[in-house]
């Protein structure tokens, strides 16, 4: 697999809150699989200088720009004033990285996305982070609707459960049927340049 230069990394949702309990004493545990693969990804990313798109859900103190998200399972989550909502550490965003936050779980919805790919003359997205069957998903939907080619890396999302997780990749690969890759084709690329 070769990653071309109209690529773009979308690292989605990759906060503090759900790797807060990460230290380095337990990097190893299971529960981490997800962002130490999404690491590897975006190693690769960096190698190459291509670029890197860090998204966050971010939500007011007050609330009210939740819309109708409260009304499923979520509770409330990414208030902009928690030190939870910041970007994971293992993945933190360096220098010439892009940064966008978003209310929504699309990260096209709301944000200017399309106008930085534009910018960057992409044509590819690779998605890693979560969750595989919400924000992944429906990202992954304007991505489509947007005429945009994604690449979902299976080994680096993760979804609300496992069967959530595997029905969004299917959903996913259903739209384009090239989209489901690893870790491993990432970085095969390396070998590729």
């Amino acid at each position: 697999m070769k990653i071309d230069e109209k690529s773009a990394l979308l690292v989605i949702d990759i906060q503090q809150e759900d790797f807060k309990d990460m230290r380095e004493d337990n990097m190893d545990d299971p529960a981490w699989t997800c962002i130490r693969n999404g690491k590897r990804v975006l190693d690769v990313f960096r190698a190459r200088r291509l670029p890197v798109i860090q998204i966050k859900e971010v939500h007011r103190p007050d609330m009210v720009d939740f819309g109708r998200e409260l009304d499923g399972s979520e509770g409330i989550h990414c208030l902009e004033d928690s030190p939870y909502t910041d970007y994971a550490r293992l993945t933190y965003p360096v220098k010439g990285e892009y940064l966008i936050s978003k209310r929504r779980y699309s990260a096209f919805f709301g944000t200017d996305l399309e106008i930085l790919l534009k910018g960057l003359h992409v044509d590819t997205l690779y998605l890693i982070g979560g969750l595989t069957d919400v924000c992944i998903h429906y990202t992954a939907v304007d991505a489509h609707q947007h005429d945009y080619h994604f690449k979902v890396v299976t080994d680096a999302v993760a979804g609300s459960s496992e069967e959530a997780h595997k029905y969004a990749l299917k959903a996913m690969q259903y739209l384009q049927r090239d989209s489901l890759i690893t870790v491993k084709d990432v970085e095969s690329s390396l070998s590729k340049t």
